[in-house]
């Protein structure tokens, strides 16, 4: 689309000196009137809208985000609303993604996220929908782009420091999650404790981890938890889980954070 569009503004381009050269050099009654003037009209209202169609469909795709975002950190970004602008490209509508982000350092602020968002993807952005966003340590205009250039290692790493400068999760939690091993844990018991933490409800439940060997092992502990993780644990559930293997502590849960 890029090569597209650059041809496309070459070719006006030519076009628009011609027609000046055949306006400035004609004894006609009406010089300018000629057979060149597709040109200025193509650079004036065609090729401007070739690039900002070019751009969008960039990210569309999630094979590129803007310049000025690339290589910036990544935050998480809690969709808000989502608004249509007025712009459809191959039916897939453009619209500002209103978020609450969450950086690295322990910031929050309302960011909007201007994307291509196909029909058969808008339940993805649906209000309480977490998402890794890019965003300018230092910039007041709140705009992010959608980090969809990151691999999801890197969205995941992320995403944990987030939640270690919001509260969220301690630093042995940390180290459990990127160092920890991984395995299954059947929910024997849950129960809400009355407590909120963070806007979350502690839960109190008690599972059975398998280790390595095949062994396994019951653990009582108290989290706080999201509304959307809660059907993830009810009792009889089978869980993603991680935990050190010198240290059965403390289990960490793996679960969907938009389900």
């Amino acid at each position: 689309m890029k090569f597209f569009s650059w041809l496309m503004a070459a070719i006006a381009a030519g076009l628009t000196v011609a027609f000046v050269l055949t306006g400035l050099n004609s004894d006609g009654p009406m010089p300018w009137l000629n057979g060149f003037m597709v040109g200025p009209i193509l650079l004036v209202f065609v090729v401007p809208h070739l690039f900002t169609v070019g751009s969008m469909l960039d990210g569309a795709t999630g094979a590129k985000v803007a310049k000025a975002f690339r290589d910036a950190p990544i935050g998480v970004g809690t969709v808000v609303d989502l608004e249509r602008t007025g712009l459809t490209v191959n039916d897939a509508p453009q619209m500002d993604i209103l978020m609450d982000v969450d950086t690295l350092d322990g910031q929050s602020f309302r960011g909007v996220a201007r994307q291509l968002v196909p029909l058969h993807e808008l339940s993805m952005f649906q209000p309480g929908v977490m998402l890794p966003v890019r965003y300018l340590p230092g910039s007041s205009d709140g705009k992010v782009a959608l980090a969809t250039d990151a691999d999801p290692r890197e969205m995941q790493q992320a995403m944990n420091r987030v939640r270690v400068a919001k509260g969220d999760m301690t630093q042995k939690q940390l180290r459990i999650a990127e160092h920890g091993f991984a395995t299954r844990a059947v929910v024997l018991a849950m129960a809400p404790t009355g407590e909120i933490r963070n806007d979350k409800a502690v839960v109190t439940f008690t599972m059975r981890v398998t280790r390595p060997d095949g062994t396994t092992f019951d653990i009582e502990q108290s989290k706080p938890m999201p509304a959307s993780a809660i059907p993830q644990v009810q009792p009889g559930m089978v869980v993603g889980a991680q935990y050190l293997p010198h240290d059965e502590s403390e289990v960490l849960l793996v679960t969907r954070a938009n389900a």
